[in-house]
């Protein structure tokens, strides 16, 4: 019913159906509260927290849309390639889903979901960065610096404006745009679209359908393994491991993608959407056949003491554009030099 209802609402305001007009007032009302949060951290009524010195770039990776956008890809893409350039990059999250009896929260392979939350566990397997999470994002940012990281990652982080950030990344579904462009609850947006002109850079997942504000920046997200649920048996996309008709279950913000890749891939497709963040048990995938079931990695984390050898996951890796990872090359060599001339002993006197 929830995965029901959640997915009308978000059919409902990314084809702008008539009925959303009555909820304008209420938009205008959030927009207000949006507006005034703001001021608050620009203000300093607020107090945002910095990482020190020479210890200085946060990058944010977020979203001003609800509905999912390929997101955590990018920042599993982003952890790897910075530690492949010499970075120690750490990754923050908030850990929706997630309850813990003590923050800040370091997340290792066997640490129970339903502490850490969905998202972190699954970055943690594919990254093998340090991976935080605490509702109180300085907090966490703090840990992760203690443990030598030199680079942040702060995976929708977008709204939590107490941590002080040097690069803000926004990811919008290439598809599916802004929708009807209305803040909540009248449309998807969290934020209005003025938000993006304070942001470093936009980058949009798959190709475009919609208008967007220009310049931003592409990426795709390509299939990379199957790998078996009981086992992480893995094998190429090219070495497919069943055929035919398969059930492709999805708890993740826009299941519809995941099903799309699926078929792409040479199947026909049983779609089973589930809402964001469900919590799996064995009776969510007893569909009364022996035919395969293919997951995401998100919802993989939750299905892991499940032992069926039909259960498969597909992985899949973010790939943005040459001209996306020059820019990031160009700003990170710019924020590093700006943190020697602040560690300069002509600056100290």
């Amino acid at each position: 019913m929830k995965a029901t209802l959640s997915s009308r609402l978000l059919s409902a305001w990314y084809r702008d159906a008539a009925w959303l007009k009555g909820l304008v007032p209420l938009e205008w009302l959030y927009r207000g509260v949006v507006a005034a949060r703001t001021r608050a951290y620009a203000s300093g009524r607020k107090p945002v927290w910095r990482g020190p010195i020479p210890v200085i770039v946060v990058i944010v990776v977020g979203n001003i849309t609800l509905g999912g956008t390929g997101k955590s890809p990018l920042v599993a893409w982003l952890a790897r390639w910075l530690a492949a350039q010499g970075y120690r990059p750490g990754i923050l999250s908030r850990g929706y889903g997630g309850r813990s009896h003590a923050y800040p929260l370091r997340v290792q392979a066997d640490t129970p979901v339903g502490e850490c939350g969905d998202e972190p566990l699954m970055l943690a397997a594919q990254t093998g960065v340090p991976v935080v999470v605490d509702p109180e994002r300085p907090c966490g940012a703090r840990r992760l610096f203690e443990e030598g990281c030199d680079i942040l990652i702060s995976d929708d982080g977008l709204q939590h404006l107490a941590l002080g950030r040097d690069i803000e990344l926004v990811v919008v579904d290439g598809e599916r745009g802004f929708g009807n462009a209305h803040c909540l609850p009248a449309g998807p947006l969290r934020e209005p679209l003025s938000r993006l002109t304070g942001c470093d850079a936009l980058i949009v997942n798959g190709h475009s359908r919609k208008v967007l504000p220009e310049p931003y920046y592409e990426m795709h997200l390509r299939p990379r393994y199957w790998r078996r649920l009981v086992d992480d048996t893995r094998l190429e996309i090219g070495a497919q491991p069943f055929s035919g008709r398969v059930h492709a279950v999805a708890g993740i913000g826009n299941p519809e993608r995941f099903f799309t890749t699926v078929a792409a891939l040479g199947f026909e497709v049983e779609p089973h959407p589930f809402a964001d963040h469900h919590e799996f048990r064995a009776e969510d995938l007893a569909f009364g056949d022996d035919r395969p079931v293919v997951m995401t990695a998100k919802d993989a984390v939750k299905c892991r003491d499940l032992t069926d050898t039909r259960y498969w996951v597909l992985d899949v890796e973010a790939c943005p554009e040459q001209r996306f990872i020059d820019w990031l090359e160009r700003r990170l060599e710019c924020l590093v030099e700006i943190s020697r001339v602040e560690q300069s002993p002509s600056r100290e006197r």
